[in-house]
């Protein structure tokens, strides 16, 4: 759960009650978790809380002017550069709401500038180095099997960590090769499974799931625990972990460097961009371009290292 920073003066009510009525709007008709909510009330109570200083009591009476002197003090705190875009991110959504709800005519942050974000290029994997990961489950048995289709169906069709867990069994169609995924704000999308995620899935349906079902517990979860519970997220990251140090890679492993690698990996092989984010879910295409960036480095460092103009 997102840290509540407890205000230093009590704030008006009109400045309160409007963020909880985002709140609700953020939960009921976009869809978004709890902890999302809570991580943008937590900043936007920040907000309220210096605006309240400045004599402020309603959302009406906020100028453009507050907005810029807020950004200001957030860089005054010494806040990274991705923790002040991120509460000035929440303030512009919330500003917007009002301007929709007719609470105001404008929108209050039109003129407020951000930090400068340097956006960090995504890590990934070799295709080589994916494949010594999916073959490290070599024993036979349930979690063999079970392991192998988690890392097949992860770099496979590229789903969150998040995504993978909560996968049900008639959310897959192994007749016609893709899984049905309820993504980020509940949003629906088909991603393609491939023939050896395929192929590793009917594996462990047919052979181990079984053996991990408990009468009492199990429900219809696709990927179970020992307890017959659904597997969680930490129980992913280590066995990912595990089968990356017996793959004998030394470079930190983690699910999202699969996700990662598999949109690299589409996209130097000839996909359409356009293709990579609606498998990947991404709401933007600006996130999903972020791999042409990787892809360009890499033709670069290819470049480099083997034209024979830059040898020596």
């Amino acid at each position: 759960m997102a840290r509540r920073v407890a205000s230093a003066v009590e704030l008006p009510p009109a400045l309160e009650e409007a963020i909880s009525d985002f709140g609700a709007t953020l939960t009921l008709e976009r869809g978004r978790s709890q902890r999302t909510v809570e991580a943008y009330e937590n900043d936007l109570k920040q907000c309220a809380d210096f605006l309240a200083r400045r004599g402020r009591t309603h959302w009406r009476e906020v100028t453009p002017d507050d907005a810029a002197a807020w950004s200001r003090a957030l860089s005054d705190r010494q806040l990274s550069a991705a923790s002040a875009a991120r509460k000035l991110s929440a303030l512009r959504m919330f500003a917007r709401n009002l301007v929709h709800e007719g609470v105001r005519p404008d929108d209050f942050t039109d003129l407020v500038s951000g930090p400068k974000l340097r956006r960090k290029l995504p890590a990934t994997l070799t295709t080589e180095e994916v494949e010594r990961i999916l073959s490290a489950p070599t024993n036979g048995d349930a979690f063999g099997l079970r392991d192998r289709a988690i890392l097949e169906l992860f770099y496979s069709s590229g789903l969150r960590v998040s995504e993978l867990c909560g996968l049900k069994l008639q959310q897959v169609d192994l007749e016609h090769g893709f899984v049905r995924v309820f993504g980020k704000g509940a949003k629906e999308r088909i991603v393609p499974l491939g023939g050896a995620a395929s192929r590793a899935l009917a594996t462990y349906l047919e052979s181990a799931r079984a053996a991990f079902v408990k009468p009492s517990r199990t429900g219809s979860e696709l990927f179970l625990s020992n307890r017959g519970t659904a597997i969680s997220r930490k129980m992913v990251w280590v066995l990912v972990k595990e089968h990356t140090r017996r793959a004998g890679i030394t470079k930190p492993v983690k699910p999202h460097l699969l996700r990662h690698s598999f949109a690299t990996h589409l996209l130097s092989g000839g996909a359409d961009l356009r293709a990579i984010q609606e498998m990947l879910g991404h709401a933007n295409i600006g996130t999903t371009q972020i791999y042409t960036a990787v892809e360009e480095k890499r033709l670069v460092e290819q470049h480099g290292k083997f034209h024979p103009r830059n040898r020596e």
